[in-house]
Protein backbone atom coordinates (compact mmCIF):
# COMPACT_ATOMS: atom_id res chain seq x y z
CA UNK A 1 0.00 0.00 0.00
CA UNK A 2 1.34 3.30 -1.52
CA UNK A 3 -0.19 5.27 0.86
CA UNK A 4 -0.18 3.65 3.94
CA UNK A 5 1.23 6.28 6.79
CA UNK A 6 1.41 4.44 10.22
CA UNK A 7 -0.75 2.38 12.60
CA UNK A 8 -2.32 4.93 14.41
CA UNK A 9 -2.25 3.92 17.96
CA UNK A 10 0.50 6.57 18.21
CA UNK A 11 -0.03 9.89 16.79
CA UNK A 12 2.25 13.17 17.14
CA UNK A 13 0.18 16.33 18.00
CA UNK A 14 0.63 19.76 19.28
CA UNK A 15 1.04 19.75 23.34
CA UNK A 16 -2.24 21.67 24.05
CA UNK A 17 -2.19 24.81 26.83
CA UNK A 18 -0.05 24.75 29.49
CA UNK A 19 2.12 21.49 28.51
CA UNK A 20 1.34 17.86 29.02
CA UNK A 21 3.16 15.85 31.42
CA UNK A 22 3.99 12.07 30.46
CA UNK A 23 0.89 9.65 31.16
CA UNK A 24 -1.59 12.55 30.98
CA UNK A 25 -4.82 11.86 29.33
CA UNK A 26 -4.59 14.29 26.39
CA UNK A 27 -7.82 16.09 24.26
CA UNK A 28 -6.54 17.92 21.13
CA UNK A 29 -9.80 18.26 19.52
CA UNK A 30 -11.91 15.24 19.36
CA UNK A 31 -8.52 13.20 19.55
CA UNK A 32 -7.87 11.22 22.86
CA UNK A 33 -4.91 10.04 24.29
CA UNK A 34 -2.33 9.22 26.56
CA UNK A 35 1.31 11.74 26.52
CA UNK A 36 4.17 9.46 25.91
CA UNK A 37 6.00 11.90 27.44
CA UNK A 38 6.27 16.05 28.88
CA UNK A 39 5.86 18.02 26.55
CA UNK A 40 5.77 22.03 27.25
CA UNK A 41 3.12 24.06 25.19
CA UNK A 42 3.23 23.84 21.06
CA UNK A 43 5.69 21.06 21.22
CA UNK A 44 4.77 18.08 19.69
CA UNK A 45 4.15 14.95 21.61
CA UNK A 46 3.04 11.34 21.06
CA UNK A 47 -0.25 10.05 22.27
CA UNK A 48 -1.23 6.73 22.68
CA UNK A 49 -4.47 6.09 21.50
CA UNK A 50 -5.37 2.55 22.04
CA UNK A 51 -4.55 0.29 25.42
CA UNK A 52 -5.33 0.19 29.12
CA UNK A 53 -4.10 3.04 31.55
CA UNK A 54 -4.84 3.62 34.66
CA UNK A 55 -6.05 7.18 34.87
CA UNK A 56 -7.50 9.64 37.06
CA UNK A 57 -11.30 9.28 37.92
CA UNK A 58 -13.76 10.80 40.34
CA UNK A 59 -13.43 9.87 43.66
CA UNK A 60 -17.05 9.77 44.59
CA UNK A 61 -17.71 6.90 41.94
CA UNK A 62 -18.21 3.09 41.71
CA UNK A 63 -17.13 2.03 38.13
CA UNK A 64 -18.13 -1.18 36.67
CA UNK A 65 -16.56 -3.28 33.65
CA UNK A 66 -17.38 -3.11 30.83
CA UNK A 67 -19.25 0.79 31.96
CA UNK A 68 -18.90 3.35 29.42
CA UNK A 69 -16.26 6.05 30.89
CA UNK A 70 -16.42 9.41 29.55
CA UNK A 71 -13.02 12.52 30.23
CA UNK A 72 -14.90 15.59 32.21
CA UNK A 73 -14.03 18.50 29.80
CA UNK A 74 -13.14 21.13 32.11
CA UNK A 75 -10.96 18.77 34.48
CA UNK A 76 -9.91 16.20 32.72
CA UNK A 77 -11.16 13.53 35.44
CA UNK A 78 -12.66 10.32 33.91
CA UNK A 79 -16.07 9.67 35.33
CA UNK A 80 -19.25 6.88 34.19
CA UNK A 81 -21.77 9.91 33.93
CA UNK A 82 -22.04 10.65 30.22
CA UNK A 83 -23.10 14.77 31.34
CA UNK A 84 -22.97 17.19 28.87
CA UNK A 85 -19.76 18.57 27.46
CA UNK A 86 -18.51 15.37 28.48
CA UNK A 87 -16.05 12.74 25.78
CA UNK A 88 -16.09 8.98 25.77
CA UNK A 89 -12.77 8.03 26.11
CA UNK A 90 -13.40 4.12 26.45
CA UNK A 91 -14.83 1.56 28.95
CA UNK A 92 -14.10 0.37 32.61
CA UNK A 93 -11.87 -2.87 32.70
CA UNK A 94 -11.72 -3.10 36.26
CA UNK A 95 -14.01 -2.29 39.09
CA UNK A 96 -13.19 0.87 40.83
CA UNK A 97 -14.41 1.66 44.26
CA UNK A 98 -16.01 4.16 45.79
CA UNK A 99 -14.07 6.44 46.74
CA UNK A 100 -10.63 6.29 44.66
CA UNK A 101 -8.76 8.14 42.60
CA UNK A 102 -8.06 6.17 39.47
CA UNK A 103 -9.73 3.77 37.41
CA UNK A 104 -8.73 1.49 34.90
CA UNK A 105 -9.71 2.31 31.38
CA UNK A 106 -9.47 0.68 28.31
CA UNK A 107 -8.84 3.43 25.29
CA UNK A 108 -11.33 2.91 22.80
CA UNK A 109 -9.25 4.14 19.92
CA UNK A 110 -11.52 6.33 18.35
CA UNK A 111 -12.40 9.83 18.64
CA UNK A 112 -13.68 11.01 21.46
CA UNK A 113 -17.11 13.02 20.74
CA UNK A 114 -19.02 15.18 23.46
CA UNK A 115 -22.22 13.96 24.95
CA UNK A 116 -24.67 16.76 23.88
CA UNK A 117 -27.77 15.64 25.67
Amino acid sequence: MKNFVQHGDIVTVIAPSGGVSSGDLVRVGSLIGVACTDAAEGDEVELKTTGVFDLPKTSAQAWTVGAPIYAIAASSLLTNVPGTGNYLVGVATAVAANPSATGRVRLNGTLGLAVTA
